[in-house]
């Protein structure tokens, strides 16, 4: 359920697998996404389960309308049952406690804390993302709360690696000139790009150095959902809160 959680000086950060939920097949088991075709019962079950194995409340996360942008939410307190989720791919909080998570399933998560600040933030860094600033943004929105880049805390989960995004040749040229850090090449020896590569590029330009990257592959394990692989399937989720 919950593959990879760490916490660093009352930050915490968490990923999910796959495993643990009650989605049916294509979605099996631990879909969080409302937006794939999965029963919503069984995503709001699994939301549950999800935040209660992190010792969260499930009422007290807040979610993103996802659209591979750059635009950034400020947050202090979840939507509410009938409010219109914005479409963002990042929320930023200066509220202790309050869970932002990320959906997931090839693109990267990328979650970012200043404990002494009491900032955090979550993004959604698909190639369209990190080509646009998606993550730059959101580190500009928390230093606007306080915080400072040089305390702030970086984590990314599971993605699909610069050896299996494939890509057209001149997709890599248009992303590279954008970020050099992105140039990648297949197992197999045909154009690529690394958008985590990219991401943690990004973030060292922007003096974020206490840094750490999730060794999976979405494409390769099968313990993660990956639309690459599979097209019709569920997401994961990435949690950051502080105490």
């Amino acid at each position: 359920m919950i593959s990879e959680h760490s916490t660093t000086n009352g930050a915490h950060f968490a990923f999910t697998d796959r495993w643990g939920g009650v989605s049916a097949v294509p979605y099996e088991e631990l879909n969080l996404g409302g937006a794939v075709g999965d029963d919503p019962e069984a995503v709001r079950a699994n939301r549950a389960l999800a935040a209660t194995s992190l010792g969260i409340e499930a009422g007290h996360v807040v979610w993103m309308n996802q659209v591979h942008g750059r635009d950034v939410a400020v947050v202090d307190g979840p939507w509410g049952d009938d409010a219109e989720i914005p479409a963002v791919d990042a929320v930023v909080t200066a509220r202790r406690g309050l869970a932002l998570a990320v959906l997931t399933a090839d693109c990267t998560p990328v979650l970012l804390a200043d404990p002494v600040a009491g900032v955090a933030a979550a993004a959604h860094a698909g190639r369209p993302g990190m080509v646009a600033g998606v993550v730059p943004a959101a580190v500009e929105a928390m230093v606007e709360l306080g915080a400072d880049p040089a305390r702030v805390v970086a984590r990314t989960g599971p993605a699909v690696c610069g050896r299996c995004y494939e890509v057209p040749g001149a997709m890599r040229a248009d992303v590279a000139a954008v970020e050099p850090a992105a140039y990648a090449e297949t197992s197999w020896g045909t154009p690529a790009v690394d958008v985590t590569a990219g991401v943690h590029a990004q973030l060292e330009r922007l003096g974020v150095h206490d840094r750490g990257r999730s060794p999976a592959c979405t494409l390769e394990s099968g313990d993660h959902f990956s639309y690459r692989r599979d097209r019709t399937t569920g997401r994961l989720a990435g949690y950051v809160w502080l105490d």
